[in-house]
């Protein structure tokens, strides 16, 4: 199984959930985050890294997150150019595959988003300024 395939079986997972958090978000984001490559548009790794900040730092749930990037999509802006780490996280896509249904796979999928931030958290104080210029935080 390749790491898109994981990631798609993921998906198919969280958008079956019903609660109002929308774990589908944070799936989403830590891929995009993982996967990222230099010859992607910059607004691709932004919104993700948007979304991996808002969650594990301000405790957004998904449905937060999908809010603020909608509000971010509204306006025109220059995005900024965040620079790929090398290493982007432990956890994989399959390794959150691994867990079984329900709580032991939801938590799994917040431990991904931690390995993945940890990654691109020296990005912190840059999301912050463009998070505080959308009036998001």
């Amino acid at each position: 199984m390749t790491e898109y395939d994981a990631y798609n079986e993921l998906c198919c997972y969280t958008l079956t959930h019903t609660d109002r958090a929308f774990i589908h978000q944070h799936v989403v984001d830590a891929y995009a985050a993982q996967s990222a490559q230099a010859t992607d548009k910059p607004i691709k790794l932004t919104i993700a890294l948007v979304g991996l900040y808002l969650h594990l730092e301000h405790q957004f749930t998904g449905r937060q997150v999908q809010l603020a990037h909608m509000k971010m999509a509204r306006k025109k802006h220059d995005w900024p150019a965040f620079e790929l780490p090398e290493l982007r996280g432990d956890i994989t896509a399959i390794n959150v595959l691994a867990f079984p249904p329900g709580p032991q796979r939801d938590g799994a999928i917040d431990d991904w988003c931690l390995s993945v931030w940890t990654a691109y958290a020296h990005h912190r104080s840059t999301l912050h300024e463009l998070l505080d210029s959308f009036e998001v935080i």
